[in-house]
């Protein structure tokens, strides 16, 4: 057990958020917490971190437990590089490893078999065993294989402070998978984050250690690494057991086993009442009357089922339909703060079509996005009829001091204010929220906002770009069946795995700046793209086997060949003892002149210095023959 909460409660301003909140985390398990925006999922995990105090019940955690928290916004304000950083989380290990070297230098000088040298050795097996039971030796390895899955491959020597925000927050989790916490709390992970570096993620999480608490709004991401859905609804968490998929069949069958007992317990209540009211005032059946008064007395009601939340309803339609040959685009080049994206751009969409633009982050998806509904380019065609609807991920078409009400009733005039009212009640915006000004709503409201004017617009070619951000689960999965519904022409930029699958019946990837369509689905895309790595692969392992090959080959010798190296390498090894032998000599002839006695007596030194001439001579050949042998 890492953490038990028993009959929590928490609220603000009188406002109870959560109630009766009561669940346990193990080692290792793998949860996903999912609800609705502004349920409490946020204020529920800084309970359990203990950032917030309940108002009831109580929180247990394990003692010492170590807790990795990755909140939805905020990283690293640091002037370290990336790098630097990530070895910060090994600082003891390589401090460690620091003082093994300076063991290791003082074992060489120390005299073998003396107690300072036992000494030595004791600390260098600790120091060694420390480093080891953490892993330090792979410290380095483990670094670079989590930045460079995270995207940072080419960002190790950069300064974190002039990073985007976006890159922070992923630095973040860099930091919190190197530190390996008893329990990894994650919300939303996946912001911020492009396909590869998703699937990554995920690989990586599914051999993670501790166990892993993530609040996400990413259905894919939930059925590949979790195992328990904790679900907020109605200020209370419910828990199933599988991943996101699993949980929507035993949430429906929950919901419908609760009606049913419900209403079945209603139908007998009804029944013994009616009983009751016929019979009590006879005297034959007046006991039996009583015993049935007992039994409504004794029952134990249930609560009626609250109605699982209400979805948005969103509705796409259009009047004229467009020409069959709705966009072609023909050599078109894609370019950002005057750095080439991408070129030589070209693809068609039919009426109709349903197409996702997916890349890595930076390749140009929300360039050709904007490139295309500004038509000004001639490598642009659109065709006849053709009426564009624009969602931008940013919202910047709206005014922050309009009213939420008059965003949509101004720019459509046409429109009653009943008419407004309801298209924005559609996509639960309250009637609170209507009044509100724009700047004031959340993330998911601007969304909702911008959706309901996209369906006023209806238009027959819609260009959306990432429409899940911010959205809910309900707000994402009503989208994606408006726009399943929808018979106009859909190109769109989203990372919700998901959302692509069921909508998407073309893939159009832009890599190494160039732009592919796929004309399939969102899984056979995917199996051709592992198709192809593994093609890559084999043909880059058959390439080194060529290399070794080759090289084999190459380094073929004859036996006359080897025969041949042998010897020199034997005379090479004459050699070096000649040249040792020889300097030897000198130094003991120059010991000799440098004596009184020898150098008082002419006729000798001059012997002595011939003598000392020709050995100078001799090395000096020894050298010249030394270096041609090897």
């Amino acid at each position: 057990m890492l953490l038990t909460l028993e009959n929590v409660a928490f609220g603000y301003d009188d406002k109870r958020i959560l109630e009766n909140i009561s669940f346990t985390v193990n080692e290792g398990e793998r949860i996903g917490f999912i609800g609705q925006n502004g349920e409490g999922k946020t204020t529920l995990i800084r309970l359990m971190l203990g950032q917030l105090s309940q108002d009831e019940g109580s929180i247990y955690r394990k003692s010492g437990l170590k807790c990795g928290y990755l909140a939805q916004t905020g990283g690293y304000e640091s002037e370290n590089t990336v790098y630097e950083e990530m070895r910060g989380v090994f600082s003891d290990v390589f401090g460690a490893m620091e003082k093994l070297r300076d063991t290791e230098k003082a074992l060489a000088r120390a005299e073998y078999g003396s107690g300072e040298y036992r000494d030595l050795s004791a600390k260098y097996e600790q120091l060694d065993k420390r480093i080891a039971a953490a892993d330090g030796y792979n410290a380095d390895v483990k670094i670079k294989t989590v930045l460079n899955g995270m995207g940072f491959e080419k960002s190790y020597d950069q300064v974190i402070s002039t990073m985007s925000g976006g890159e922070k927050t992923r630095l973040k989790l860099c930091r919190l998978l190197l530190e390996e916490p008893e329990i990894l709390f994650l919300d939303e992970p996946t912001n911020h984050l492009d396909v590869p570096t998703l699937f990554w993620l995920e690989n990586y999480l599914a051999s993670y250690k501790g166990a892993i608490f993530t609040v996400s709004h990413d259905r894919y991401f939930l059925d590949r690494v979790v195992q328990k859905i904790f679900e907020l609804e109605n200020r209370r968490v419910n828990v199933f057991r599988g991943n996101y998929s699993k949980y929507k069949v035993l949430k429906a069958e929950k919901v419908l086993t609760a009606e049913r007992e419900y209403e079945k317990q209603q139908e007998e209540i009804a029944a013994l009442k009616d009983y009751v009211a016929r019979n009590i005032v006879r005297a034959t059946t007046a006991k039996s009357a009583q015993s049935r008064v007992k039994k409504l007395e004794n029952m134990e009601l249930l609560e009626k089922p609250l109605p699982p939340p209400r979805p948005p309803v969103f509705r796409f339609a259009f009047g004229e339909k467009s020409e069959e040959a709705a966009l072609g685009v023909e050599g078109l080049t894609l370019s950002a703060g005057g750095k080439t994206l991408a070129e030589g751009v070209s693809f068609a969409m039919r009426r109709g079509e349903k197409a996702a633009i997916v890349g890595e982050n930076g390749t140009g998806k929300s360039t050709l996005i904007r490139t295309l509904v500004k038509k000004s380019d001639p490598a642009v065609r659109w065709g006849r009829f053709v009426k564009i609807g624009y969602y931008d991920q940013e919202n910047a078409d709206l005014d922050p001091e309009e009213t939420v009400l008059g965003a949509l009733w101004h720019k459509h005039t046409g429109r009653t204010q009943t008419e407004a009212r309801s298209a924005l009640a559609r996509a639960k915006l309250t009637a609170e929220d209507i009044e509100k000004k724009v700047k004031s709503l959340s993330g998911g409201e601007r969304a909702k906002l911008s959706l309901v004017l996209l369906e006023a617009e209806e238009a027959n070619f819609l260009v959306l770009d990432e429409p899940t951000n911010h959205l809910d689960l309900l707000a994402r999965e009503a989208l994606e069946d408006a726009l399943k519904q929808y018979e106009g022409t859909l190109l769109f930029v989203s990372h919700d795995r998901y959302f692509i699958q069921n909508i998407a019946g073309k893939i159009i990837e832009i890599a190494d700046k160039k732009l592919t369509v796929y004309p399939c689905g969102y899984d056979d895309f995917n199996a051709l793209k592992k198709q192809a790595a593994a093609k890559a692969q084999a043909a880059a392992s058959a390439e080194d086997a060529n290399r070794r090959a080759s090289a084999q080959t190459a380094s073929y010798r004859s036996k006359a060949e080897r025969a041949e190296d042998a010897k020199r390498k034997q005379l090479a090894k004459q050699t070096e003892k000649d040249i040792s032998d020889t300097e030897a000599e000198i130094a003991a002839l120059q010991e000799e002149i440098a004596r009184p006695e020898v150098a008082a007596d002419y006729k000798l030194l001059g012997e002595k210095c011939a003598l000392l001439d020709a050995l100078n001579e001799r090395l000096e050949r020894l050298y010249a023959e030394y270096e041609k042998l090897i």
